[in-house]
């Protein structure tokens, strides 16, 4: 591989690493600190959904300012973020400021995830798009596998807030590798000229396309399905396994891994096998449903492993299957502000997810509530299967025009 393009994907991995150590730590030490699921339930949803919100300005932003330096502010800004909880913790105490640490960092990996995206498709030259995601997503994964590990491995020697300063320096390094990636790689990027707005200019055209392009909305519902699913695991899995099935904590972190290894392997068949995009996105929905009917049933440690595993290992396979759409469809001017919007679209099913375990895990069960989105998930993607079976897409505006 290049130097360039490892630097850039050493990058993406660290900055993941450090926010998977974050998504990790905090409905943990929630859960831990209240022994509640409902509170790991609203702490998942208080931190989730100012990043999804954030979507579209971010998206906006990218395509009116340059994404490399909306990339290094997202960075070095997460870092200060958290250098100032440590501070506010050792003033004032209590474990508010580790979730509200959280949703700060993830409107600036927001920004981060939206100026990669952006990027991409221009920087890679050698390699095609589908290759790209895949390489893009095993820098991201294996961020998946060592964060859940060294979370815990901190945690056994330090406080939390003490795994913050660490979380802090791994930003630092993140951003350290984009200025490797900047000397080598030299990259100019087109800039196209862009309406003063960043607010309702940016939705309306984004809208736009999304209203004419009947292939955006046959992914964004399919999404929306997988998101209840990603966002109901990764709310309850550590209720799940430290709670309902009585687990050690190291037992929670190798979980986490396991499911990111899984991905990998993933990731490196589509690297190298070509699938088609229909196949692609039939089996990584097929594969997520299942799983989260085998968490939702399984009455032991062994079969929620199973459903865990098939749900966070075929997620990223439809991430990618989603991605290649949408760079195939979507006009480069428009690419940053349309992305923005489907992805908060996508997205906003994960903070209810955790709101709905917040509400009903307490009178239904945690269980129940898993069961209860996984036929809301099938319910959906029967539903899109039937409205979109014969649906024609307009075409799409040339890639080197717009539409402001």
């Amino acid at each position: 591989m290049r130097k360039d393009y490892l630097a850039f994907f050493t990058s993406l991995f660290l900055s993941r690493l450090a926010d998977q150590i974050l998504l990790f730590i905090v409905p943990l030490v929630v859960f831990q600190s209240t022994q509640s699921a409902a509170w790991a339930g609203l702490a998942f949803f208080a931190e989730s959904l100012p990043r999804f919100l954030a979507f579209p300005l971010c998206g906006a932003l990218c395509d009116k300012f340059s994404p490399i330096r909306l990339l290094h502010i997202s960075q070095v800004y997460r870092a200060l973020l958290c250098v100032l909880t440590l501070i506010l913790f050792a003033c004032l105490g209590g474990i508010a400021w580790l979730v509200a640490l959280s949703a700060l960092c993830g409107v600036l990996t927001t920004q981060g995830i939206m100026a990669r995206e952006v990027l991409m498709p221009h920087i890679f030259q050698h390699y095609s798009y589908t290759k790209t995601l895949s390489y893009s997503q095993i820098a991201d994964q294996t961020g998946l596998v060592l964060g859940p590990l060294l979370a815990a491995l901190l945690l056994e020697v330090w406080a939390w807030h003490w795994v913050v300063l660490w979380v802090a320096g791994l930003f630092l390094l993140a951003d350290a590798s984009m200025w490797v990636w900047q000397r080598l790689s030299r990259i100019r990027l087109e800039v196209f000229e862009q309406h003063r707005d960043i607010w309702l200019q940016p939705l309306r055209i984004s809208i736009g396309h999304i209203r004419s392009l009947a292939e955006l909305q046959k992914i964004i519902t399919l999404a929306v399905g997988v998101n209840l699913i990603v966002g109901v695991t990764l709310t309850t899995s550590a209720a799940m396994v430290v709670g309902h099935y009585d687990a050690a904590q190291g037992d929670y972190a190798v979980l986490q891994a396991a499911g990111a290894v899984t991905t990998i392997v993933i990731l490196f068949l589509l690297a190298r096998v070509a699938l088609p995009q229909r196949v692609m996105g039939a089996v990584a929905y097929s594969m997520i449903a299942a799983g989260a009917f085998i968490t939702a049933l399984s009455p032991s440690l062994g079969g929620y492993v199973v459903g865990f595993v098939l749900i966070v290992g075929f997620d990223k396979m439809f991430n990618v299957y989603i991605r290649t759409i949408r760079q195939r469809v979507i006009p480069t001017r428009d690419f940053g502000k349309t992305v923005g919007v489907i992805t908060l679209l996508n997205n906003l099913s994960q903070p209810l997810a955790g709101l709905l375990v917040a509400v009903l895990a307490a009178p239904l069960g945690v269980q129940w509530v898993i069961l209860l989105l996984a036929v809301v998930m099938t319910m959906i993607g029967a539903a899109a299967l039937g409205w979109f079976a014969n649906a024609r897409n307009v075409v799409a505006a040339p890639r080197d025009q717009g539409t402001d």
